[in-house]
């Protein structure tokens, strides 16, 4: 995946999580992807900001889809998110400044399973 298509897609997962986060049921479920919808886009941002200082602008960003209602559970498209940036974060660059901020999104990516997980 090149770095445009990664960074659309988690870009895209802010809004997939708010639509989940309405849609849910369950409290626990609710806090925690909107905690995770309003936290993303801000980390991103940051990647996207970091990566264009050392590498040049991004100037073109694939069409994508967003589809709440086909990805499953909260829990199963947390998971597939990432499986998506565990397996394509290597094409953002080797530079440690971006890659750390890559840990934060899957930090929270990980927090927001284990409240998904353990916290009813």
């Amino acid at each position: 995946m090149e770095p445009n298509e990664l960074l659309i897609t988690l870009l895209n997962a802010a809004t997939i999580t708010h639509v989940l986060h309405l849609q849910s049921r369950s409290y626990s479920e609710h806090k925690a992807l909107g905690s995770f919808y309003s936290e993303l886009p801000d980390l991103v941002d940051s990647v996207v900001e970091a990566w264009q200082g050392l590498h040049g602008e991004i100037l073109d960003y694939p069409n994508q889809t967003v589809n709440a209602s086909g990805n499953g559970t909260a829990l199963d498209f947390m998971h597939y998110l990432k499986d998506v940036l565990r397996d394509n974060r290597d094409g953002l660059g080797e530079d440690s400044e971006i890659q750390n901020l890559v840990d934060g999104i899957a930090e929270l990516i990980d927090s927001t399973l284990y409240k998904l997980t353990f916290l009813h």
